[in-house]
């Protein structure tokens, strides 16, 4: 058998992990700043969250949501009270894509609409209404096309107070568009979009898939502009590696019993790694590292001639180029040992480090982009 051949992929394979780095079989180290789309929140291989995930593999390892399941408490309970969201609802489930659509069904549920609004060059996954939203015609199949999705510029104020209204079951939005190219929804205008969907009675579903878990220094990236979304999604940084996601729901929408279903949401494994994640975040102080990592960071690649422009918050970071930038992350992977993100805009590298990282890691990408760019 033969893997359907759909991902492009460098000839390397990483088979160990350890912090902010990755090593192949040959035991080259590579330094990671992709961390495999921004998944790697506190480190590869980092020892609690191994113990956590082993520990619950020692005792049992998977049942359904069919019975009550102890460690998910346990989860809610971190969760709320790291992310200052403890009056909301969470739903498990394993992937952001699945995070989106269980929100946009949700929304539809609640205010029985089917229209959604999403935003040019927005990225919510690759299934059914979820990949409708996204801004990427390539993917979309026929049967993708429902006609429900009205997409407008982000940070368009004009257009979106010209087509939002009371048909809208909801809008959904990244806080930083991330596979764009780091593109942040102005303070402004995700205040504008919290107003103008309560006036209308259209629920705000902020995507925190990617710029969420601590990355951009504050929990989810919109806590910067102190907005409080009717729903919000997670995924990526949530599990360190381990599949699980989450759909978190305001106080005002109630659940009933078959609303939503999922086969491994929130089994034992995935929830462990949750907890393991969290108490790292919190105890390690990752989010402050974050903020003065990433201030670091972008300061100083803002001094490079060759860049035409920095993006970003935390270490959620966009660095923009004059010219294509396939050819100088190859550079940098196979003669620095680096690997880099790439984005829709294909003049942008996209950094995006494990929440660990310090400031010698980050030294030796300065250095060697500098090299590269010469």
């Amino acid at each position: 058998m033969n893997l359907f051949d759909v991902y492009p992929r460098y000839d390397i394979a990483p088979v160990k992990g350890e912090g902010c780095y990755v090593f192949d079989p040959d035991g080259k180290r590579y330094l990671d700043l992709y961390c495999g789309h921004a998944v790697i929140s506190i480190g590869h291989s980092h020892p609690h969250y191994i113990k956590r995930i082993k520990d619950q593999l020692d005792q049992l390892g998977f049942y359904s949501n069919s019975v009550k399941i102890p460690v998910q408490e346990q989860l809610l309970k971190k969760l709320g009270q790291v992310s200052g969201y403890d009056d909301y609802a969470l739903f498990l489930s394993s992937t952001g894509a699945e995070a989106n659509e269980n929100a946009l069904k949700v929304a539809s549920f609640h205010t029985g609409r089917k229209k959604a609004m999403s935003f040019k060059k927005g990225f919510h996954g690759r299934t059914s209404l979820a990949l409708e939203a996204t801004d990427d015609s390539r993917n979309l199949a026929s049967v993708n096309v429902t006609g429900n999705i009205t997409k407008l510029p982000l940070n368009d104020i004009e257009a979106l107070n010209a087509h939002l209204d009371d048909s809208y079951a909801a809008v959904i939005v990244e806080g930083i568009q991330g596979i764009a190219g780091i593109y942040e929804s102005c303070p402004n205008f995700l205040k504008t979009l919290k107003r103008t969907c309560e006036e209308n009675g259209v629920l705000l579903i902020l995507d925190e898939i990617q710029a969420g878990y601590g990355r951009t220094g504050k929990f989810f990236s919109h806590q910067h502009t102190g907005i409080e979304p009717d729903i919000i999604t997670t995924a990526k940084g949530m599990g360190n590696g381990f599949p699980i996601a989450g759909t978190l729901f305001s106080p005002k929408i109630k659940a009933w019993k078959g609303m939503l279903g999922t086969t491994f949401g929130g089994n034992h494994l995935a929830c462990s790694a949750g907890i393991a994640v969290l108490e790292v975040l919190e105890n390690e102080r990752l989010m402050e590292n974050a903020s003065e990592m990433g201030g670091y960071l972008m300061n100083m690649l803002s001094r490079i001639p060759e860049i035409k422009e920095v993006r970003g918050k935390g270490l959620m970071v966009g660095v923009e180029l004059e010219a294509d930038v396939k050819e100088i992350r190859r550079d940098l992977l196979f003669n620095h040992r680096i690997f880099t993100g790439a984005a829709s805009n294909p003049k942008t590298l996209r950094i995006l480090p494990p929440l660990s990282i310090e400031k010698p890691e980050l030294d030796y990408f300065i250095s060697s982009l500098k090299q590269v760019l010469a």
